[in-house]
């Protein structure tokens, strides 16, 4: 015979389990130093600048029609 649950604690558990799992997420999107968002935003404009530097630049190309 199947061992009997108590719905009302399987619901509450299960609601405990999302919110942990958000609160986990929220702790590694938002619970960075200054320092750290800092270092995150000084790399993603190197990565851009490295980047737009090596764009070709198509207005100096010579059309031949």
């Amino acid at each position: 015979m199947a061992d009997v649950i108590n719905m009302a604690a399987a619901r509450k558990a299960r609601a405990r389990t999302a919110k942990d799992t958000q609160a986990a997420a929220n702790r590694a999107a938002f619970g960075r130093t200054k320092a750290e968002r800092a270092a995150d935003e000084a790399e993603a404009a190197r990565r851009k600048a490295l980047l737009d530097g090596a764009k070709r630049d198509d207005s100096a190309a010579v059309k031949i029609d």
